[in-house]
């Protein structure tokens, strides 16, 4: 598409944005209505853990907002040398589940709660029992039976719960919705695509709930699936997105999602019998489901697409942040010799030279927990290395270690699916920033789930994208459903390589896993060292 035609684009407002607030950045993308980037921006934030709790000051979730757009608004500006006036529509997306509680003034009551906190173990216990249904830990209801069993002094002046993409939505749109997909995350969802009824009345009818003068029906947010209109964009949202004041309302706003809804949407991975892997600083894997599975796992959720399907999720609190934090140290030496390296070309040397090492990483262990992790049973996060005398600690061994450790998790869960509830897939499809250099993290995935992998040459583009597409879909009138959508516009034309499990590769990987199981208790143990704030 020549400049020309991209400037009457962005003139007359046929472009979507998508926003998406992930664990390590705030990402806007900015697209035509053929779903190309036009520009792009970012933020880059990190959470905290104050007074035990992992969170995001309120300050830095809108500021993280204005400067991410404002990035790429100049970004606009120095391409394509016109200003950005007004959008055709806007969808904002999220890390999902956590908690964020407001009184009748919008005033947020506590600092907000994110997915990665793992204290709601009694609620969620308790609640997944009241509904024979799974309630993770990190789910919107248990973080406020949580704070309902612990007699939190805020829980009396609630009037509105929702997570961090509705929040964002609301303060853009005034409305005071959520796409199914987020939802889900939130609370148990019916066939209808709706907060089911049953579980709402059980859980009005506990005794620490009646005392309270709200009703949870009246404290959840709107539920709406993709395609829906979920607002417009205000004059106060406007301004808050462009405080410059160049920005007009009136872009339609797409319901909010989570960032598993638009993990699904960048993959294609929205119709029956298909799946997708997406890995950050958190992982997890989709699978939509064509059959409810047999019973409840405490492993499994069950989550939605954004059009209300069932989809059965593998979520893992810890993925990346310890091959980020390693990769730093090896930089810093690289600094300490005069060389420069950028991050890229740091993690392609890195990530390659697994190629020369053993199948099962030389008998290296490690551990990437930076917070609990729920599927090993693991309260406390303690990153730990071990390896005994005889191990073959070489550079290529620990590498492959450090990627194993990111995907061990995800096998033990997703165990669970294929072995217990034989669960199968069509195509299994990952996305993220470990497979921007090629093969490797696909190949190393493969072997470890013993499964096909495929990878999209978006790999890397991932949610922001995804969320402006379904803006873009919201903006279209949504004509046809959401999966031929996709299908026949989207991705009519996209490249899709797939690796299949090695069998070396595959022994390696599950000798790698029997060691990992066996010295968790070393892992646990290692919460005797406590943390210390920074």
């Amino acid at each position: 598409m020549n400049i020309t035609k991209v400037v009457q684009l962005i003139q007359r407002g046929q472009t979507a944005l998508g926003i998406e607030f992930g664990s390590t950045q705030i990402k806007a993308v900015l697209i035509s209505p053929d779903f190309q980037p036009l520009a792009s921006g970012s933020f880059s934030w990190e959470n905290k853990l104050q007074d035990g709790i992992w969170t995001y000051s309120q300050a830095d979730i809108l500021t993280g907002l204005r400067q991410s757009y404002a990035q790429l608004a100049a970004m606009v500006s120095s391409k394509f040398h016109v200003k950005i006036e007004r959008i055709g529509a806007i969808g904002v997306s999220a890390m999902m589940h956590g908690y964020l509680a407001f009184d009748t003034n919008g005033k947020l009551l506590v600092p907000f709660r994110t997915w990665r906190n793992t204290i709601t173990e009694d609620a969620a216990e308790e609640l997944t029992k009241l509904f024979n249904f799974n309630i993770p830990l990190r789910w919107s209801i248990a973080h406020l039976y949580h704070a309902i069993l612990q007699n939190e002094h805020h829980v009396k002046d609630i009037a509105y719960i929702t997570t961090l993409a509705g929040y964002v939505h609301w303060k853009l749109s005034g409305e005071k919705n959520i796409g199914v997909g987020d939802a889900s995350g939130m609370f148990p969802i019916d066939s209808d695509g709706q907060f089911d009824q049953t579980c709402l009345r059980k859980f009005s009818s506990l005794e620490k709930v009646k005392q309270y003068p709200w009703q949870i029906e009246d404290i959840l947010p709107q539920v709406l699936k993709a395609g829906e209109v979920a607002g417009y964009l205000t004059e106060k949202g406007a301004a808050l997105l462009d405080p410059t004041g160049t920005l007009e309302a009136g872009s339609v706003m797409a319901p909010p999602e989570g960032d598993a809804g638009t993990g699904m949407i960048s993959t294609n991975s929205v119709r029956r019998r298909t799946g997708n892997i997406s890995v950050g600083t958190s992982e997890f894997s989709m699978v939509v489901l064509d059959k409810p599975l047999q019973k409840v796992h405490r492993d499994i959720d069950i989550v939605t697409t954004p059009t209300g399907l069932p989809v059965a999720m593998v979520h893992i609190n810890n993925c990346s942040s310890d091959i980020n934090a390693w990769s730093q140290v090896f930089r810093e030496f690289a600094g300490r010799l005069g060389k420069n390296i950028s991050a890229d070309e740091l993690f392609s040397t890195l990530f390659l030279d697994t190629t020369k090492s053993d199948p099962d990483a030389g008998g290296i262990v490690n551990y990437s927990y930076f917070s609990g992790e729920p599927v090993t049973k693991t309260q406390e996060g303690r990153p730990l290395l071990i390896r005994t005398p005889n191990s073959k600690f070489t550079l290529a061994n620990f590498m492959l270690a450090q990627l194993y450790s990111a995907f061990a998790p995800l096998k033990i869960g997703m165990d669970i699916l294929t072995n217990e509830e034989k669960v199968t897939t069509d195509v299994m499809i990952a996305q993220g920033g470990l497979f921007k250099t090629p093969v490797v993290a696909q190949q190393i995935l493969s072997n470890v789930l013993n499964m096909p992998i495929s990878v999209m040459t978006n790999a890397s583009a991932g949610g922001p994208w995804g969320m402006a597409v379904l803006a873009q879909y919201v903006s279209s009138g949504a004509q046809e459903k959401l999966k031929d959508y996709l299908d026949e516009k989207v991705f009519v034309d996209s490249e899709i390589m797939t690796l299949s499990p090695e069998q070396k590769g595959v022994a390696g990987a599950g000798k790698y896993i029997e060691r990992y199981r066996s010295a968790l208790s070393l892992e646990n143990s290692a919460s005797i060292l406590k943390d210390e704030e920074r």
